[in-house]
């Protein structure tokens, strides 16, 4: 495979799970939009994924599976695998959570050679994932386990707000367990060089939600706001004022004070993407910070229940790629 094609960021595409909405919003994506001015992409998947839906929906649109020849212009397929399965369109199916593994798992294999740039993930089923080989709720914490010696953190981006996540995929009830200022520590560290490095932002201004109700009501309702995460917040704002509260979620949404900050810490998943979502749901990111690798995706699933109906919407990728391409050279600045 041809290492640079005239300095365009070649991007890897891990397919996700075939029977949902991803094949559809690729093609679409670069169809609809001229993507291919900015970037090369390369989709870790069998020719015959893409020429199903292409088919489908009379996308009129070239593919390349000359994996020693990736060509401008052109979505670029790369398999070392056949493709021996059926393509059911909204099922749950063991091969498509099998082949979505593979395809994630070659992406990276082919990111670690130095042969793509950067990563754009497709939806996966969390659960026809799941095997012997691979135990992770998602991508991020895949990712991770990949690159041993980072630490990461979901964030989600859109053009209205930037939000990041010390706690992802975890059960409610084991929150609590990360509620502490070294796991704090942790992730205010990787989110506050992310904005400065991944988004450009000079000396970014964070607002910290509070994990109880109304921030826990000066320990009415919880301890945690004034026996932990303001003491960490303070170590930090020693050197720069960059974290600010904790605000009560429900208020900080409903008066939109999101938008007065560079960036929003939530403590756990749908206390900040419920937020997130109601302003987002079509154009959000979801953003891994924190490693070597750039990795986006669709801030949405696989949507079974609207696969090969042709509706899919793409923007959340078309997103994905732009940003994707934006902080490969804000990284670029940086270095």
């Amino acid at each position: 495979m041809e290492k640079n094609i005239n300095n365009k960021l070649k991007i890897g595409f891990s397919i996700g799970d075939f029977n949902g909405i991803g094949p559809e919003i690729l093609l679409k994506a670069f169809y609809n939009k001229n993507l291919f001015e900015v970037c090369v992409p390369i989709v870790f998947s069998s020719r015959y994924i893409l020429d199903y839906y292409k088919n489908k929906f009379s996308i009129d649109i070239d593919i390349n599976d000359q994996k020693n020849n990736m060509k401008e212009n052109q979505i670029n397929c790369f398999s070392n695998e056949k493709f021996d399965s059926n393509i059911l369109p909204g099922q749950v199916n063991v091969d498509a959570g099998r082949y979505a593994e593979s395809s994630l798992r070659e992406s990276i294999k082919y990111f670690k050679k130095g042969f793509i740039d950067s990563l754009i993930t497709l939806p996966i089923s969390k659960i026809n994932i799941q095997s012997n080989t691979f135990q992770f709720p998602g991508h991020t914490e895949f990712l991770e386990s990949e690159f041993t010696n980072e630490k990461s953190m979901m964030v989600m981006y859109s053009k209205d707000m930037i939000i990041g996540f010390v706690t992802g995929h975890v059960p409610l009830t084991e929150v609590h367990n990360y509620i502490n200022e070294i796991k704090i520590t942790e992730k205010f560290n990787i989110f506050l060089n992310s904005l400065i490095i991944d988004f450009n932002i000079e000396n970014p201004q964070i607002a910290v939600l509070g994990l109880n109700p109304h921030s826990g009501e000066d320990s009415l309702l919880g301890e945690e706001e004034s026996e932990i995460i303001l003491p960490t917040m303070e170590k930090f704002n020693n050197k720069n004022k960059n974290f600010h509260g904790p605000f009560s979620s429900d208020s900080f949404f409903g008066l939109k004070m999101y938008k007065k900050f560079d960036g929003v810490i939530s403590f756990y998943h749908d206390q900040g993407l419920t937020g997130f979502k109601a302003i987002s749901f079509d154009h959000g990111v979801n953003y891994t910070a924190g490693l070597s690798i750039i990795r986006s995706s669709p801030d949405h699933g696989t949507a079974f229940n609207i696969a090969e109906k042709g509706i899919a919407n793409e923007e959340s990728l078309i997103n994905s790629i732009l940003l994707n391409i934006d902080v490969f050279n804000n990284r670029k600045l940086h270095k």
